[in-house]
């Protein structure tokens, strides 16, 4: 089959196309026909460094998430699984292939009315934006502040924020990507580009952090006393710092995302049936065939996306 294959960890010249054998699938897993293979922004962190919330060795096949069609069932496994439209994790690895190998248990079937692509555009970015809302439980009028939104946690953000009454300020770097939060309901956006983008800005309620870095700090400057704090990304390059002294003379909340299984499970659910529903949008700003994910990594990179990156895997 064609794959990508990381060799020695770098730059995104390490991606380099070429053959790999067909996986099979084991007890309980099945095989998945890939279409389309989910890009996050912490994959070019592993590339780069080999650090990360994955595990691998080189040379391998990276990429942890993909949308198909289950071609084959291994021992166990249901086999009307067979033909279905599916969505899965791979784990941290071999989703940059034709063909991925996956634990049954795991896969998302795509509801009836969604496009594959659009599900797969989900998988990850979706249920995380649902986990953060359900963890940090904002009332609606709440201002809630949106880090990183015209990315594809923060466009996906905007909109169930908003779809549960929510005052949505987005913060984003560059017209496009604020015009783009705006059209996706945001109620004010902020150019976090701007040396003074917080200058006058309004207190908010809540921070949801995808950056961290500087841009992280100086978002919580905007925070009212009693105010709460939810980072999950570190695009800046490192965790949002805040003092402990200060954390206590402003009452702040700082909370983590720590889901169960279960409820990454449910959170994957809801946004598949939401989308299904015609009630949330996943944006798809940009897509690379399969043997550009150097081209496709360097974009994200570069933060010249917008919404999701996928890697379509067409026909030989």
């Amino acid at each position: 089959m064609r794959a990508v294959w990381l060799r020695e960890f770098g730059g995104p010249e390490v991606l380099v196309p070429g053959e790999a054998p067909d996986p099979v699938a084991g007890e309980g897993q099945v095989l998945i026909g890939v279409a389309h293979a989910n890009l996050t922004f912490v994959e070019t962190q592993f590339r780069a460094t080999g650090l990360g919330p994955f595990t691998g060795t080189v040379p391998m096949i990276p990429g942890n998430g993909v949308g198909g069609t289950v071609t084959a069932v291994g021992p166990g496994a249901d086999p009307a699984l067979i033909g279905r439209r599916v969505i899965s994790s791979t784990g941290g690895s071999g989703g940059y292939a034709e063909l991925a190998a996956v634990p049954a248990a795991g896969l998302h079937l795509v509801p009836d009315g969604l496009a594959l692509d659009a599900a797969t555009a989900l998988l990850a970015d979706g249920r995380t934006a649902r986990l953060l809302l359900e963890t940090a439980a904002p009332a609606p009028g709440e201002r809630v502040l949106v880090l990183a939104a015209a990315g594809g946690v923060g466009t996906l953000l905007v909109q169930l924020a908003t779809a549960a009454g929510l005052h949505v300020v987005a913060a984003a770097g560059g017209p496009d990507k604020l015009a783009l939060a705006a059209e996706l309901g945001a109620a004010e956006t902020l150019d976090y580009r701007h040396p003074d983008w917080t200058a006058g800005a309004t207190p908010v309620d809540l921070v949801l952090d995808g950056v961290g870095g500087a841009v992280g700090r100086a978002a919580t400057t905007l925070l009212r006393n009693g105010g709460r704090l939810l980072s999950y990304g570190l695009a800046g390059g490192s965790w949002t710092e805040l003092p402990e002294a200060e954390i206590r003379a402003r009452g702040l909340t700082v909370l983590g995302l720590r889901p169960t299984p279960d409820a990454v499970r449910r959170a994957t659910a809801h946004v598949l049936a939401e989308a299904a529903a015609h009630r949330l949008r996943p944006v798809i700003g940009r897509r690379f065939p399969l043997a550009r994910a150097a081209d496709a990594h360097r974009a994200i990179e570069a933060r010249a996306t917008l919404g999701k990156t996928l890697l379509d895997v067409e026909p030989a």
